[in-house]
């Protein structure tokens, strides 16, 4: 059982920058295939970004690739979320989620293949 808590979100200007955080607790997390994941307000849960478990070529949505970056700590059960400049668009709910990849260096775009998620957290780019 892995449980999952995001921080980090917040309000900001267009073109600025913020980190999210995901901190994991539970066995194993060095194990599990980490993503993120947002929803914004009438739209669908979509995919924004997905990491092995050892960090190695993570995957991007096209619509911030080149923006966001995504990265872990297995030594503190984190995963992370680097966003530089954002838009409008990027406004949502953003979502940290894993599966047990059982350390095959695996990693998913589909949220039906993730077990845990945690409870997310806002952010507003205001233009």
């Amino acid at each position: 059982q892995v449980q999952l808590v995001e921080s980090g979100g917040g309000l900001v200007q267009a073109g600025g920058s913020l980190r999210l955080s995901c901190a994991a607790s539970g066995r194993a997390f060095s194990s599990y295939a980490m993503g993120w994941f947002r929803q914004a307000p009438g739209k669908e849960r979509e995919f924004v970004a997905a990491i092995s478990w050892n960090g190695g070529n993570p995957i991007y949505a096209d619509s911030v690739k080149g923006r966001f970056t995504i990265s872990r700590d297995n030594a503190k059960n984190t995963v992370y979320l680097q966003m530089n400049s954002l838009k409008p668009d990027d406004t949502a709910v953003y979502y940290c989620a894993a599966f047990n990849a059982y350390n095959m260096g695996v990693m998913s775009d589909n949220a039906y293949e993730y077990d845990y998620w945690g409870q997310g957290t806002q952010v507003t780019v205001s233009s």
